[in-house]
């Protein structure tokens, strides 16, 4: 029997995840999962690649050998071949919501944003509960670094999660590529990100002021990532300042910040392929 996740359950369906429109997406997995629609599942994770960078290939052939408790790898559940990697930051990582949403068997594998942050989008979804959700979205971050992660998915599958979010406004976010910061494989879930007094602010410009740890697993290569962006505001402004998810979380956010800013234009907060 593969073991199924119950940290967060007394059973393995994903309806049993916890989930709360105002504490959205928490909680997330704790590590490598596989999800289907009839179980979540622990994978253990192989061996980490020892090279700086590895190929989109040798991206799928680490996450096909991720195994289950009985010893089967994951690559005799699902085929990976004709999968490409979609970044997944908010709710599109959360089980309870891929089982609403009828989401195909995926792998969800946890890697680190290097000089991006998730942040929140600057535009209510009040599919439901009013006056909304806030769905995550990225901006560029110098020094900054924190835990999120990645699924692979066929094409159409991908076009539909990231048209999912867009709700009744159709093309409100659009899978990107990224042109700067990092995404490497992640192995620590405990390397935390910096905390809200670590980050200075000059009044111009936020700078994170502790060093970021050390790197445990390889760069994946951003051409061939996709990453769901919010495209019709971008994210909160708080007086030219960036509101990361980690620092303020849904609930905080909407009720101590949010309308009290303007918004960052999303072609202006990150750079894209």
């Amino acid at each position: 029997m593969k073991r199924c996740r119950r940290s967060h359950m007394v059973e393995s369906s994903p309806r049993l995840w916890p989930y709360s429109p105002t504490n959205s997406p928490r909680p997330l997995p704790q590590g490598s999962i596989f999800y289907s629609s009839k179980g979540i599942c622990e994978i253990i994770a192989p061996e980490m690649p020892d090279s700086e960078t590895i190929s989109l290939e040798q991206l799928r052939d680490y996450i096909a050998n991720h195994v289950f408790e009985d010893g089967s790898k994951l690559s005799e559940k699902i085929d990976l071949t004709k999968r490409r990697p979609l970044l997944i930051s908010g709710e599109l990582a959360n089980p309870y919501r891929l089982s609403d949403i009828n989401a195909s068997d995926m792998p969800i594998i946890p890697v680190r944003l290097e000089n991006i942050c998730r942040t929140w989008a600057d535009n209510l979804d009040a599919r439901d509960v009013q006056p909304g959700v806030h769905h995550v979205t990225l901006a560029r971050s110098p020094g900054w670094w924190e835990v999120t992660y990645l699924t692979l998915l066929e094409l159409p599958e991908m076009k539909r999660l990231v048209q999912w979010l867009d709700g009744p406004h159709a093309n409100t976010w659009l899978p990107k590529r990224l042109a700067e910061g990092n995404i490497r494989l992640e192995s620590d879930m405990e390397i935390g990100n910096p905390t809200l007094e670590e980050i200075s602010w000059d009044g111009v410009t936020e700078k994170v002021t502790v060093e970021m740890p050390a790197s445990n697993g390889p760069t994946l290569d951003l051409s061939s990532i996709m990453v769901p962006i919010n495209s019709r505001q971008g994210c909160y402004n708080s007086r030219g300042r960036i509101i990361r998810c980690t620092h303020y979380p849904q609930s905080k956010f909407h009720e101590d910040l949010f309308r009290r800013g303007s918004s960052f234009k999303w072609g202006d907060l990150l750079s894209y392929l």
